[in-house]
């Protein structure tokens, strides 16, 4: 169910605004009406915030292994003696220790990341000076300055061959020519010119070993820092926290010496709120949410339905406050969708010892349990249909044979004709469940008359479906439920009052009849995209069972080609559960039960759980 809210208006003296909205934080039932006007207090909280989330993503991929890409070599800054010391600085004196506070250790592995990025970009400088020099080979590089302090000016480039020019020497290497030239530069076309070295090849090579070491020992003392991960992810609770409590105290309004502030209540919630009221001597006005607000909305499904809560959340999806909760039928269809979209009894038990063995390994919360309780339910279905279907890793023994899976399997093309049906059978019941929902809610008024024609509408093109595709005649009796239904649809869907706006409802009514059929025959993805999924594990199979070489020597390819090919199909198999079985539920269901999953979950003020500040 959709939990009722009240709106309510909390006041108090403005001397205890802080102490007023500790305790409403404590009492965890309320969700305020904030918004931030920029305060200097809220920015330096958010920016502390931010260099944590940064520190974060330093340590998650040094952990990871992941490696540190050069900056763009335009974008470094030049080479100035003061760069040379802190570079020096850098590879040759002790790396700080990551420890204390959370803000020590953030500022220490920030310090950390730009010493290990410095380096690296100090190595890729270096190898491009290496790169440039290499041709020319080892030489006295004070030389050159030598000579140009006496007058005479040493330049190296390069150019594309052959050289125009007069030269001292010349190294040519695929077409291109690396050249000396002494006294006042005159460059050929298209040269290039070389800044002298600061050290001889030696030594450049060196130090290039020497800044990719000490970047790599920075990666390992990153490395060792998981600890520290966890107190920062705790700190960024904290942080959050707070950001959430000035935020709340720049939203509060002010009238002299009396301050307030505006939220949502769940009813459920308003005797402990006025119980806190009456002990601090609040003020408290609460009323009925008007229809022109955007209210908050708490699903509170029954027990075994809770699971769905973190479906929901994982799809950011919610009912507005106004709308139904679809939990059950959401969940029951999910679940056969799944099954027939996976399509694999053999996959549903890899899902089931998945989801098994996730359970172990995280908290026995209900909140942490969740995702893996879903699994396994999904897991069981799929393993049912399998049962049904006679699939296991895209083969079909004869043992395991059933009514169903011989009906599934009729040759001439009749075994998919019924599995259509049993998509549009899907289909039907599925949609009629939303507008026999919508009667129901809308009786007395006559309105729910409409909802009846669109049952008859729905269940017109269902067998009009079935009749395209050979399963299903197409009874006399249903051309007259169809009259009947658009008839009860024209004379009900509006009031005498609501003509004139409804007006271009009435105009869209032809199409969106025609719609229907098209949301019928929506659900025969549900066998198109599973049919996919048998299929590639048949092809699979046949691949590596006709690798003809002696047994000896196939089985390894065989298991690569049935380990990988099957795990392909199964990934395939999860993408087409987000995209298909969500697509049923939230599409096709929901335009016809008048779902449009834009609400805002209800968030409480209160604390992050286990954050103490």
């Amino acid at each position: 169910m959709i939990v009722p809210m009240k709106h309510l208006t909390l006041l108090c003296v403005a001397e205890e605004r802080e102490q007023t909205l500790k305790l409403l934080r404590a009492n965890g039932s309320v969700q305020l009406n904030i918004c931030h006007d920029g305060s200097p207090c809220f920015h330096d909280t958010n920016a502390q915030l931010a260099h944590n989330q940064r520190a974060q993503h330093i340590l998650n991929a040094a952990i990871a292994g992941k490696p540190v890409i050069p900056a763009p070599l335009s974008s470094l800054p030049p080479y100035t003696p003061e760069l040379a010391a802190t570079l020096d600085a850098w590879m040759s004196q002790p790396l700080p220790e990551i420890n204390g506070t959370p803000e020590e250790r953030i500022e220490v592995l920030i310090r950390l990341s730009e010493m290990r990025q410095g380096l690296v970009n100090e190595a890729e400088r270096l190898v491009r000076q290496i790169t440039l020099l290499k041709p020319f080979g080892s030489f006295d590089v004070t030389l050159p300055t030598t000579l140009a302090a006496q007058g005479i000016p040493v330049t190296l480039f390069r150019c594309p061959a052959p050289v125009t020019v007069p030269v001292l020497t010349c190294v040519t290497e695929e077409e291109t020519c690396y050249c000396v030239q002494i006294g006042e530069p005159n460059l050929p076309p298209k040269a290039e010119r070389i800044p002298l070295p600061e050290a001889d090849l030696a030594t450049l090579e060196i130090q290039q070993a020497r800044a990719l070491a000490r970047a790599d020992e920075i990666a390992e003392s990153l490395k060792g820092t998981t600890h520290t991960l966890t107190i920062l992810v705790g700190h960024e609770h904290l942080l959050r926290d707070q950001c959430t409590f000035i935020t709340a105290l720049d939203t509060l309004k002010t009238h002299g010496p009396v301050v307030w502030i505006t939220g949502w209540c769940p009813v459920d919630q308003v005797e402990s709120l006025r119980q806190t009221v009456q002990q601090q001597a609040w003020g408290l006005l609460l009323r009925d949410p008007e229809d022109s607000e955007t209210v908050p909305t708490l699903l509170r499904p029954l027990r075994w339905l809770q699971p769905m809560l973190v479906l929901f959340k994982a799809l950011g999806i919610s009912p507005s406050y106004h709308e139904a909760d679809v939990s059950l039928p959401f969940f029951a269809f999910f679940s056969i969708f799944f099954a027939m979209l996976v399509g694999d009894g053999g996959y549903g038990f890899i899902i089931l010892a998945l989801a098994l063995w996730g359970k172990t390994k995280v908290k026995s919360t209900p909140l942490a349990q969740a995702p893996f309780t879903l699994l396994t339910i999904f897991s069981l279905g799929t393993i049912a249909w399998g049962a049904l279907s006679n699939t296991w890793f895209g083969s079909h023994p004869d043992l395991l044979a059933n009514p169903v899976s011989r009906w599934l399997s009729l040759p001439g093309g009749k075994g998919d004709s019924n599995m259509m049906l049993i998509c549009f059978t899907l289909g039907v019941i599925h949609l009629s469940i939303a507008r026999v929902w919508n009667a129901l809610v809308l009786f007395p008024d006559t309105k729910f008359l409409a909802q009846v024609g669109w049952v008859g509408v729905i269940w017109f093109m269902y067998f009009m479906a079935g009749n395209i595709v050979g399963v299903l005649p197409m009874p006399f009796v249903m051309k007259i439920i169809l009259g009947i239904s658009i008839l009860l649809i024209v004379l009900f869907m509006l009031k005498r009052n609501e003509l004139k706006a409804g007006a271009a409802d009435l105009g869209l009514l032809p199409l969106n009849i025609i719609s229907c059929l098209g949301d019928v025959i929506s659900y025969v993805r549900l066998f198109a995209v599973g049919l996919a999924g048998v299929k590639v594990a048949e092809n699979f199979n046949e691949m590596a069972l006709s690798i003809d070489l002696p047994i000896y020597i196939k089985i390894v390819p065989l298991i690569l080609i049935l380990v990988l090919g099957h795990a392909l199909n199964f990934a395939m198999a999860g993408l087409g559960v987000l995209v298909h079985a969500v697509r049923l539920n939230t599409l096709e269901f929901s335009n016809h039960k008048g779902i449009s999953w834009g609400g805002i979950p209800f968030t409480p003020f209160r604390k992050t759980a286990g954050v103490e500040e």
